[in-house]
């Protein structure tokens, strides 16, 4: 009879762990996000991400509480003899977590560990050529969000898109923005959006704005957007992130719509801040 019975009862302790989880882990965030927020760590975010003082109070609360749960979940790795230190957890974390406010989330659940290197770093990739070649090109990278648990970052990149908070560029931004790009399979600019949000909007808005980019990289004609976002949708998708954030006046009058859309993704409107 044990015999019989133990395949079920494990099923059940199985299905149980699994249903109870979410309610466990939400139970465990909400006990993080009760403690003090260190004072030492307050002082990082008001050097390192200038525009903090400018967001509304309820926001800038968010934002230390999602930094909590951020840097109790994430694994920070050192590489080429970057020591991991409150600075670079906080630096990262405060900007990474900018694209999670004002809506339900669950923390980039793919992501486990965020690679830090000192400054751009090289990346090798092979092709094979005509005939059967293969070739291999070197590209210096300030950062790359893979869709398998890891964002490499560049600290010294990380510093200046923080630095300078209104030139559209800030790496940190774009990566994680890929992040949430790759929460429904790879990355190919169509987020999970809020049941509010239409697919078919997003996707009329997105291709004429990055059919518009890709025209105007080929002519060399000015753009508030950086012309790698004209590589793919992927790419235009975490570019306009970053303008979204750090140029909202800008992006709201040249590219309305498109400024529409990300607001409504992302819930915020950094025209106030």
């Amino acid at each position: 009879m044990l015999s019989y019975l133990l395949p079920i009862i494990i099923a059940m302790l199985i299905i149980g762990y699994s249903a109870g989880k979410p309610y466990w882990r939400e139970y465990q965030r909400a006990k993080i996000r009760s403690q003090p927020f260190k004072k030492q760590w307050r002082k990082i975010i008001q050097q390192r991400m200038p525009y903090f003082r400018q967001m509304p109070a309820d926001l800038q609360l968010q934002l230390k509480e999602h930094i909590q749960v951020f840097l109790a979940e994430k694994n920070f790795i050192g590489c080429n003899g970057v020591k991991i230190t409150d600075e670079i957890r906080i630096t990262v974390a405060a900007q990474a977590c900018l694209l999670l406010l004002n809506r339900k989330t669950d923390f980039y659940p793919k992501l486990k560990t965020i690679l830090v290197y000192p400054r751009a770093f090289i990346k090798e990739q092979q092709s094979v050529q005509a005939g059967g070649v293969l070739h291999t090109q070197k590209t210096a990278l300030a950062g790359e969000s893979w869709d398998f648990g890891k964002v490499v970052l560049s600290w010294q990149d990380t510093l200046d898109g923080a630095q300078t908070p209104d030139d559209g560029r800030n790496v940190v931004i774009h990566e994680f923005a890929h992040q949430l790009d790759q929460e429904n399979g790879k990355a190919n600019g169509a987020p999970i959006l809020d049941k509010g949000q239409s697919y078919q909007c997003w996707s009329d808005v997105f291709s004429a704005q990055f059919e518009l980019l890709q025209r105007q990289a080929q002519t060399r004609e000015p753009s508030i957007f950086d012309y790698y976002g004209a590589t793919n949708p992927a790419e235009f998708f975490a570019v306009a992130s970053e303008v979204f954030f750090e140029k909202a006046q800008q992006f709201h009058h040249q590219h309305p719509m498109l400024y529409r859309q990300l607001k409504q993704y992302y819930q915020v409107d950094p025209i106030h801040w």
